[in-house]
């Protein structure tokens, strides 16, 4: 298989480090599965390398994301459980269009995978310019949140994002 996109050392080594990171909080640190996670780590980079073109990972960026991550995950955890536990379950599930500012490609996708592992959201669909949000409540504040996860996502990828227009 021919590589349709010039891949750098610098991106050999992020996905490296990005996927070395990935498996040892799979592994919980456990240095018994090593050999494992090297040749899962080094299969991982070679089909990526292969299948997606390099984007810039922002490293404190990146470090900056995962405590958002985790307080948003948490609130939403929260949100999710008082909904569940209240007698009469207040919760309003709708599809929403959310017009995506990402530019094509692994920033979106990776838009899309975030958003389902939030509490009360799921990604139903990831279009064009649009990403279809299957929500627990259509009426919470959901938008200014997706904004500022795009936004973050966007820093992560080294991507400057236009302004929302009001009319959208």
């Amino acid at each position: 298989m021919k590589l349709s996109h010039q891949v750098d050392w610098s991106t050999i080594v992020s996905r490296v480090l990005l996927f070395s990171l990935v498996w040892w909080v799979l592994s919980e640190g456990n240095a018994e599965s090593v050999w494992i996670g090297v040749a899962a780590v080094s299969f991982a980079v070679i089909v990526s390398a292969m299948l997606l073109p390099p984007v810039p990972l922002i490293w404190h960026e990146l470090f900056m994301f995962v405590p958002f991550f985790l307080w948003r995950s948490l609130q939403g955890g929260v949100d999710v459980a008082r909904r569940a536990f209240h007698p009469r379950m207040p919760i309003t599930p709708e599809l929403l269009d959310y017009p995506l500012r990402l530019p094509p490609g692994l920033p979106r996708v990776m838009l899309a995978n975030i958003v389902s592992l939030l509490p009360g959201t799921l990604s139903a669909t990831l279009n064009r310019e649009v990403l279809k949000i299957h929500v627990l409540d259509g009426e919470a504040a959901l938008l200014a949140n997706l904004d500022t996860l795009e936004e973050r996502v966007g820093k992560v990828c080294g991507v400057s994002l236009a302004p929302r227009h009001e009319d959208e």
